[in-house]
This record gives C-alpha cells, structure tokens and sequence, in this order.
C-alpha cells in the first residue's frame, strides 16, 4: 500500500441549513430544519446543529422534529441554489488538484500528493481550501487528512463542524482501535447488531478477529472489514468514475406501515435527492428501481424502464408512485426506502414514456 499518498476528504457542515443562515442573517443560531412541512407528513432533509441538539436529524418526520423543537424555522429546500454554492465550492478544488471525486453536493474527496500549489504539507492544502471557501462562499466545512480514503473520511467525520482533523501512519492504529465499530464503512444497522452480539464494540475488538473468522461470518466483506480495522485501503481517488447508477435511501425512525401516507412523503424526498445527485453528475436515467426492506430484513426492489432518460423530480416521483402501487400490501412494516436511476448516459434530453414495465423481486435475508 502506499502510505505516501496525500488524501483529503472535504465535508460541508450541514450544507443546505448553512446556505439558509447564509443567505438570511436572521437565521444564525437559529434551529433551522430544511424539509417538508411540519404540518404535513414530509421528512427532514437537513438541519442546522442548533437543530440537532434536540435529537433532529436527516429522515426524520418533520412533525416528530417539530414536537421536539417547536420554535426551530423550517424551509422547504433550494436545489438550485445549493447547486449553484457546490459548483463554486468545486472551482476551489480544482485549483489545488484535478484528482478530485464528489461524492455528492457537498463533500468529495481529493488526492493532493503532486497538487498545482506544490504545497508539501496535505494539511496546508486543507487550511487552505477550508479558508477558501469560507472567504468566498460564506461556509464553513470539515476536514480529514491521510494517506487513503477510508481514513481521511473518517477523520473529516471526527470534529465536525468546521474540524480539521489528521491521521498519520503513526497515530491510526490508536485512532481506529477506538472507534465504535457503526462507524466502520459498509457497517449498517444489521452488520453492527451482527457484530455487537459477538462482543464486538470498537476497531479493537474488530482488529482481534482472524481473517478467517471474519470470513466466516461476513463472506467477502470480511477481508474488507480486516482491512479497515489495521487501516487498509488501496481505492485510488477517481475523477472520472463512469457511474453505472444514482441512487439514495434512508432508514426510517420507525418502521410504517405500506399504506401510510407518511410513505408516500418520504419517497418524494428521496426521489429529490436522487434528482439532485443526477444534475449533479449531468447525467438521465433509463431504469428507476425503488427498493423496500422490511423490518424483518426482507428485501424487494421493483423496477421500470422509459423509452427516454430522465433526471427531474417529478418524472422519477410519477415512475416511484407507479411501482409503490403494485407492491402488495401486507402485514410487514417498512424500515428503509430507497430510490434508484440506472442505465445512466449523459444529460441530452428528457422524457417519460414508458415502453417496458418490468418486476425484479429477491429477498435478502
């Protein structure tokens, strides 16, 4: 592996909330919840820290945020302008690298090993990028330096908000041994219950397993999680990944029932984001899946095909209110939704014709 590689992980803090107490001075240090209606059945997309001191997050219902802090100020979310503040925040990453892979609307990750500044120090290039943006977009973000991604995105994850947080070869053996083990990638709700019931609750009681054991337990994600736990991880920066798919999904707070009108609210959130990672990206979509997973863990995923690619919210809400309506009803309640575009190519036009109206159904257990 190599460990000389100078890796940057870059995370807005609370990006949407932030752009509003940005562009509303009234609004700093106020609980500001950007979403749907508390009123209504809509969900949580972001909100400000004085939001989550009273427990408010992402997927939330706007209604339990509301009960929880009534006074807090709640936005319906502006895309176009949250595009507008990334694309800005991009330019200043590009004139430290071209090695730059966004994950989303406000993080990406950076390889800074030979940058245009030929700045020797990766955490230089951070304080840089941090001032940067915050002179020039008004917005504070946090930080994580190391030698590969698994790392530097843990350790952006550290001292939010605004933090700046570094891990060397030196220190990230203690720095991992002592990380409570959800916050391992690829480790859901289901593998962390996996993984607690076998005593299981830090880096260190990961890194004590065999390989074999891990195996045993976790088929080929076991030697990822062996990897991670000693701080493995050979992933280059990609630029210029080719996606084959767009998608997001969330858990629920609690698990609902099919027929709830909750369900229908939360899907038009989801189907947002996924619209907005699309325009992102510039690129359409031919496939739209929507995927259940039930509160026994069960999972089905139904999908359609159009003759035209889309990207918009509205067509991929329309196609995801289409296959919701032939999942059947049953006594199982739902625990997380999540929406899918795929057979992507790049934007050109749009249209919602449907010419094929397939089902794919698999249970995963």
């Amino acid at each position: 592996m190599d460990n000389n590689r100078k890796i940057i992980h870059i995370d807005m803090d609370a990006f949407y909330a932030s752009v509003e107490q940005r562009d509303n001075p009234k609004l700093k240090g106020v609980p500001v919840i950007v979403g749907g209606n508390p009123e209504g059945r809509g969900v949580v997309a972001t909100c400000s820290y004085e939001a989550r001191k009273y427990g408010i997050h992402s997927a939330m219902p706007c209604k339990v945020a509301y009960k929880r802090c009534p006074y807090a100020v709640f936005l319906k979310p502006r895309f176009d302008v949250y595009h507008q503040v990334s694309n800005q925040i991009r330019e200043i990453f590009y004139r430290y690298t071209d090695l730059v892979e966004p994950l989303s609307l406000d993080e990406a990750y950076l390889d800074v090993t030979n940058n245009k500044k030929n700045i020797k120090y990766a955490t230089e290039v951070a304080k840089n990028i941090k001032k940067d943006i915050f002179e020039e977009v008004g917005l504070t973000s946090s930080a994580g330096v190391s030698y590969n991604k698994f790392l530097a995105k843990l350790a952006s994850e550290y001292r939010k908000p605004s933090g700046l947080t570094v891990i060397t070869e030196d220190n990230k053996q203690e720095f991992l041994d002592k990380l409570s083990i959800d916050k391992f990638f690829g480790v859901g709700k289901v593998t962390e219950k996996n993984l607690r019931n076998l005593g299981i609750e830090t880096g260190y009681d990961l890194r004590k397993l065999e390989l074999n054991q891990l195996e045993q337990i976790f088929k080929n994600r076991g030697y990822t999680f062996y990897q991670f736990a000693r701080g493995i991880d050979y992933r280059p920066v990609q630029p210029h990944r080719e996606r084959k798919s767009v998608g997001a999904e969330t858990t629920l707070t609690n698990n609902l029932n099919i027929y709830e009108e909750e369900v229908v609210d939360i899907l038009n959130e989801i189907c947002k984001e996924v619209s907005d990672r699309l325009a992102y990206s510039d690129k359409l979509g031919k496939t739209i899946t929507l995927k259940i997973k039930y509160g026994d863990f069960t999972q089905i995923t139904r999908s359609i095909s159009v003759d035209r690619p889309i990207y918009e919210h509205e067509d991929i809400r329309v196609n995801i209110y289409n296959l919701l309506k032939n999942v059947n009803i049953n006594e199982k309640q739902i625990r997380l939704l999540g929406v899918m575009i795929s057979n992507l190519e790049d934007r050109k036009n749009k249209c919602t014709n449907i010419t094929i109206f397939e089902y794919i159904e698999n249970i995963d257990s």
